[in-house]
């Protein structure tokens, strides 16, 4: 059945329906039945798929199904009637639909025709995704159905998923580490030894949330600041967010995050002992710097309204009509333009944390948007841990899900947020601007960005749903009440984690987030039994570059680009401790042309290029439904699949040359030959095959059947709506009976 998941049920379906393939004929639609569950809407065909060869399998969804959470507008259409209409949930429709469409978050548009199916039965599905797409109450969240089964009917585990798990599957590093979560002490304890912050210790004030409902039940703080003085500064700080620490740099710099001071009259004081307790929590006694994101970087409602400008540009205006102004057009949606400035301020950040030696406190109004983005990049910077899989998915876990970001209201899930806002979608994109920049820096690939972004609008996982571990505890514990659901010890109801991948991919697949260009610092292998290190080489292709004139290094258009500005971001602010004078914007300059004229440590500190050119539109993420942009045996997939080839042998002749070593049997080498940590693999050593005939820009995705952009009925699309933007959820279309 393809509908497996626990707890999942199908509410309505209708047979007889046709899912548009083409644009411009109809030759290729495909026949089926459409059914609405309570976790997704499912198309269920016995056609087979044309013009595609490849399709990357979800466990949890069909090749045709969109989970209900994904869903962003529902658009009923009566061509001949010409009547159009956008159904929220509760609504009546007093026409019988001939055309539905579907707009998804992922820029996604599918759509289905009901030529030959029963008015009524499409009526009624059409009603039914409209209601169960749009839920009052997060209770109603597929989430809490699935645990409610799982708690009732232990043995029932289907697809092995068991909520809670920090990655049974998780695919971790080749060790099968587990992604911490940061919910206990001890993972907090563990993180502040790694980073030697000495001076700092775990505190347990929160537990059971006793003083704020928005911070982890354990956090880290300076050393020498006690209980009672936390309980008493928490008043003072909006959401009694008090300050908590991030990271440590080895030369004793700290990372702390900070919401404000909502006490005027206390303001000065309490500021001046949390800094004090900071400087003594620094080796140096080095002072601290603040940095007011609010002032200086892109606010939510103005990201919100470049993602709107950019998801109409990559998906609403036909490409033909937009290809003249193209780059004018995306250029006015500032998207890449805000990418520029978190990286842009980030690095000066990390200047001041690296080469200042002074502790950084991030501060905003609330301290849970801006600093979370700002924050987890610091940190992919300095600290190559975070740039592998456990490391990035643990500082997702630290910077966002336990600090309180507010998944529920910025990615809307109940559709009727006012703080809607794609700021966990901008990381992911500064994330692969880096990613770009640095190929080799990163274990994961931009498939797995892509995959975790697609990841956050599947309502099984409790990683995306909920405002902070507060409301986790709290909703959950409240929906187990009322379904009597015995929690015993249990703080809630446990959820199924994101990072436990086998949920969703099989082992094969999972090896597509994997890039193949990452030089790990020691890889492991198995020798006579026991597990030993070899080191790779970790000689940089930018080493080639030392004769080259300073300009041209790693690709900097020119040193003048990339430089801070004199009156750059981080310039404006007026810390307490230091005198903004010519020579410090001087030093900043000189620190980053001097990173930029040496080879790039890829276990070290990287730094992100943002001239003009070098800031990317992350085309597989945003272009993988467009099918005019698709191109077929082309796009960076072309040099993944090469490369993998090329790692995959390198692997081959490691194994060859240690069972030569170790002159173990030829059994011993075949069973290794299954623990490729490639997707594509050599067929032996010298593999001339060329690349696979499905391989195209939007691999593993495929456009087909999201081809319904442009008309209906041969009419475009905005003509024939009098062109009332879709997309743009604030305007109603004209709403005919």
């Amino acid at each position: 059945s393809p509908f497996s998941v626990l707890g999942e049920i199908v509410v309505n379906e209708v047979n007889f329906v046709r899912k548009c393939i083409a644009t411009d004929t109809s030759q290729y639609d495909l026949w089926g039945k459409l059914v609405c569950t309570n976790f997704k809407i499912s198309f269920i065909t016995d056609d087979p798929m044309p013009l595609q060869k490849f399709h990357y399998k979800n466990l949890l969804l069909g090749e045709h199904d969109v989970p209900l959470t994904c869903i962003e507008q529902i658009v009923t259409v009566n061509d001949t009637k010409r009547k159009q209409k956008v159904l929220g949930p509760n609504q009546k429709l007093k026409f019988n639909p001939t055309e539905l469409i579907i707009y998804c978050k992922d820029f996604r548009i599918v759509r289905f025709r009901f030529d030959e199916a029963g008015p009524e039965s499409a009526k009624k599905v059409c009603l039914a995704i409209a209601h169960y797409s749009q839920p009052t109450d997060l209770q109603l969240l597929f989430a809490f159905e699935y645990v409610g089964e799982i708690y009732h009917n232990p043995a029932k585990k289907v697809n092995g998923i068991d909520p809670g798990g920090g990655g049974g599957g998780s695919i971790g590093s080749t060790t099968g580490q587990q992604t911490p979560l940061f919910e206990t002490y001890s993972d907090w304890d563990r993180e502040i030894k790694r980073t030697g912050a000495s001076e700092w210790r775990v505190c347990s004030v929160n537990e059971g949330y006793m003083i704020s409902t928005c911070l982890p039940e354990y956090f880290v703080v300076p050393s020498s600041l006690a209980d009672q003085d936390l309980k008493l500064y928490s008043y003072s700080f909006i959401g009694r967010r008090m300050p908590v620490w991030s990271w440590n740099h080895p030369n004793g710099s700290a990372l702390v995050r900070m919401a404000n001071i909502k006490d005027v009259l206390q303001q000065r004081k309490i500021d001046q002992r949390i800094c004090n307790a900071i400087t003594r929590s620094h080796p140096l006694r080095s002072d601290v710097f603040k940095s007011d994101l609010d002032k200086c970087l892109p606010s939510i409602q103005e990201i919100q309204a470049a993602h709107i400008k950019l998801k109409q540009l990559c998906v609403n205006e036909p490409f033909e009509e937009t290809e003249e102004k193209w780059l004018s057009s995306l250029e006015n949606t500032h998207w890449l333009e805000y990418i520029r400035s978190f990286l842009k301020h980030s690095a000066e950040l990390v200047y001041m944390m690296e080469c200042k030696h002074v502790s950084v406190v991030l501060q905003e109004e609330e301290g849970r948007d801006l600093s979370c983005l700002a924050a987890s990049l610091i940190q992919i910077m300095l600290d190559p841990y975070f740039r592998t899989i456990v490391g990035f998915q643990s500082l997702i876990q630290k910077e966002w899900v336990m600090a309180g970001y507010q998944f529920l209201d910025r990615c809307n899930h109940l559709k009727r947020s006012d703080k809607e806002s794609p700021l966990f979608l901008m990381f992911l994109d500064c994330v692969w601007q880096l990613l770009e920049q640095y190929p080799a820096a990163f274990e994961f690939s931009e498939m797995y960005l892509t995959i975790l972004y697609d990841s956050a609008r599947i309502s099984l996982f409790g990683t995306f749903l909920f405002n902070c571990p507060h409301q986790r505890v709290k909703e959950s514990t409240e929906f187990a009440i009322s379904k009597n659901i015995q929690l015993g010890d249990e703080k809630g109801l446990r959820f199924p984690c994101v990072w436990d991948w086998s949920l969703q991919f099989t082992s094969r697949d999972r090896l597509l987030f994997h890039n193949p260009l990452y030089i790990g610092k020691s890889a492991p292998c198995v020798q006579n039994g026991a597990v030993k290190t070899f080191k790779r080489s970790k000689k940089n292709y930018s080493s080639t570059l030392r004769g080259a004139p300073p300009a041209l290094k790693n690709g900097i258009i020119s040193d003048q680009e990339f430089l801070p500005r004199r009156n750059s971001l981080i310039l404006k602010l007026k810390p307490d401790f230091l005198q903004q004078t010519e020579s410090q914007s001087n030093s900043m300059e000189q620190y980053f042309r001097d990173w930029f004229t040496k080879p790039v440590d890829l276990h070290g500190v990287i730094l992100p290029h943002i001239s003009g050119t070098q800031i990317k539109l992350w085309k597989l993420c945003y272009f993988r439904w467009v099918p005019e942009a698709q191109i077929n045996h082309g796009g960076f997939i072309t040099a993944f699949h090469k490369v993998s080839l090329l790692a995959d042998e390198v692997d081959m002749l490691n194994r060859n040359l240690r069972q030569y070593k170790s002159n173990s049997s030829l059994q011993g080498s075949c069973s290794e030959l299954d623990q490729s940590r490639m997707y594509f693999r050599a067929n032996g050593l010298n593999d001339t095959t060329g690349a696979p005939d499905f391989l195209s820009s939007s691999f593993p995705f495929s456009p087909v059947g999201n081809l319904c952009r442009r008309s209906i009925l041969g009419t475009p699309l905005s003509k024939f709506l009098s062109g009332a933007k879709i997309w743009l959820s604030t305007e109603t279309l004209a709403n005919e009976d």
